[in-house]
């Protein structure tokens, strides 16, 4: 059962953000500093990607572990104690959507890396995992 009213729940439900998270800004600001400039959510592309690299043809998300249904080993990935009805096939669409938009992505030949939230506790491996991602398949000189 709900505790909230539903005109609460919606309020709630609606400060919850898709763009401009606090773990996306983290990364944005990890990637300008190592001199790599991007464009954000390009709309063209499936699932409109967090970070794009055109030249490149790369990609960056950065999901939430718990609204992108990271593994179970995350405990960010906890489920809600109530609607597990409404909950679980909302959560599970999410990540098969997911899926579904990285395959249409690799099938356009674009190289994807999905950084989780609960990876940003370490930002120093996050920032080696960027630097390989972005360099791989690059001719430096």
């Amino acid at each position: 059962m709900d505790t909230l009213l539903p005109a609460e729940r919606s309020e709630r439900m609606a400060l919850i953000r898709s763009k401009d998270t606090k773990p996306e800004l983290i990364v944005r600001r990890l990637v300008h500093s190592l001199g790599f400039r991007y464009r954000l959510h390009n709309r063209k592309l499936p699932g409109k990607p967090d970070l794009v690299f055109a030249g490149r043809r790369k990609v960056i998300f950065i999901h939430g572990c718990f609204w992108h249904r990271h593994s179970r080993t995350c405990p960010l990935t906890r489920l809600p104690k109530s609607r597990l009805d409404f909950w679980k096939p909302k959560l599970e669409k999410n990540r098969r959507r997911d899926l579904k938009n990285q395959r249409f992505l690799r099938a356009a030949g674009w190289d994807i890396l999905v950084i989780w939230e609960c990876e940003l506790s370490n930002v120093e491996s996050v920032k080696l995992e960027i630097l390989k991602f972005l360099r791989k398949d690059v001719a430096i000189g």
